[in-house]
């Protein structure tokens, strides 16, 4: 009776491990023949599952890293590229000075060269406007005069060259009458013989020179008449071409002042190009070259439009398309630059895909992902509070 329980035990110990053999057995085929069943037929609707999943929690923000810039970001104010290498005679502005639009920033090295330019050419203009006035008045008053007494002089002595052959002429014409009739008077005398034909002969030579004289005198006075005339148009051709107002000299003139205020608008030019002024109103960022030194190509100063600031977030690829004009935006800076939140308002969003500018502090980080600028324009006061922190990094939460 003793051995009893333990034999009993012992069965019970013994059949139940047949028992859990034979059920593992059973198990085994059961299970190939369910999965034998199951590939032989097409599963339908009713076999399918439905999996349960995890809710994924709702997105209310976001997140990116950007950094601080001007409205219109950063300019380099360098002199025109034709230039060459221009060195800076003075700078006339210090970091953290504000300016105006136009207003003259620094002036180079080559101003006095081109200021003198500009004086020689106007001094030019000046000797062109001149003789314009001289063309438009025509000749002076004097010279006018003077032809017009040389005119008067001709004439008078033509009246007196005149008079005095008429007078002439009356006197030859007497004597040639006289001569003619004394003559006649000894031809008659002859013709009877009361004279020789000497004495006839010396009347005949004196009435003869009579002729003669008379026809040089006319053909004199002629000449000297003909001379004079000629004298007295000559002076009057003079007077007209002194007085007259030629249109090819009147367009030549004007032609010239046109041509010196041609020269002195290209002197203004190249002088203008001695100053390097500010595009528009703004902060001067930085100084890139100091007086005497070459700009280079960092240009002589950086300005910024510091009264209106912007932060270009680079948001991910993935998260672009939850990111519009007009949500807003808040903005802390990652190191401390300063202490109270931003806000702002999306003002673009970038078309262009590319690599981050912005580094995480994360070693982790994925330096190459792909991001998208999103430019958030802040509020004039908050503008005002970071307009000294260009390029200082911040984060950003974009509320979708």
């Amino acid at each position: 009776m003793g051995d009893e329980p333990r034999f009993l035990n012992s069965l019970v110990s013994h059949s139940g491990a047949k028992w859990a053999i034979a059920i593992a057995a059973v198990g085994v085929v059961g299970i190939g023949t369910i999965f034998a069943v199951s590939n032989l037929r097409q599963p339908t609707s009713e076999d399918a599952v439905t999996p349960q999943t995890a809710a994924s929690p709702i997105l209310t923000s976001v997140t990116a890293l950007g950094r601080l810039e001007p409205q219109g970001e950063a300019i380099q104010l360098s002199p025109p590229p034709t230039l060459g290498a221009a060195k800076v005679s003075k700078l006339l502005v210090e970091e953290g000075d504000r300016v105006e639009a136009n207003q003259i920033i620094a002036e180079l090295d080559d101003r006095d060269r081109l200021q003198a330019a500009l004086d020689r050419a106007i001094a030019d203009l000046n000797v062109a406007v001149a003789n314009l006035r001289i063309v438009e008045a025509g000749a002076k008053t004097g010279e006018i005069q003077a032809a017009a007494a040389t005119i008067q002089r001709l004439q008078a002595q033509r009246e007196g060259e005149i008079q005095t052959r008429q007078a002439t002429f009356n006197r030859l014409q007497a004597e040639l009458r006289n001569a003619e009739s004394e003559y006649n008077r000894f031809r008659e005398l002859a013709a009877g013989g009361a004279i020789s034909d000497f004495d006839l002969e010396q009347r005949r030579t004196q009435y003869d020179t009579a002729q003669e004289r008379l026809k040089e005198a006319q053909a004199t006075y002629q000449t000297t008449l003909n001379t004079l005339s000629e004298q007295i148009a000559e002076a009057q051709a003079n007077r007209d071409r002194i007085a007259e107002i030629r249109p090819v000299d009147l367009a030549k003139a004007q032609a010239e002042v046109q041509q010196a205020q041609a020269t002195v608008q290209q002197a203004q030019t190249d002088l203008e190009t001695a100053f390097v002024r500010a595009p528009v109103d703004g902060q001067i960022l930085k100084i890139q070259t100091r007086p005497g030194e070459s700009v280079g190509e960092e240009g002589i100063v950086e300005l910024g439009q510091t009264d209106r600031m912007v932060v270009v977030a680079e948001v991910y690829e993935s998260d672009i398309g939850k990111v519009k004009v007009g949500q807003k935006a808040t903005i802390i800076s990652e190191n401390g630059s300063f202490s109270q939140p931003l806000t702002g308002i999306v003002d673009r969003v970038g078309l262009q895909i590319g690599k981050k500018d912005v580094l995480d502090t994360d070693p982790a980080a994925d330096t190459d992902a792909r991001v998208v600028e999103v430019d958030i324009l802040l509020s004039p006061e908050a503008s005002r509070r970071v307009s000294g922190l260009t390029n200082a990094k911040v984060l950003v939460d974009i509320e979708i």
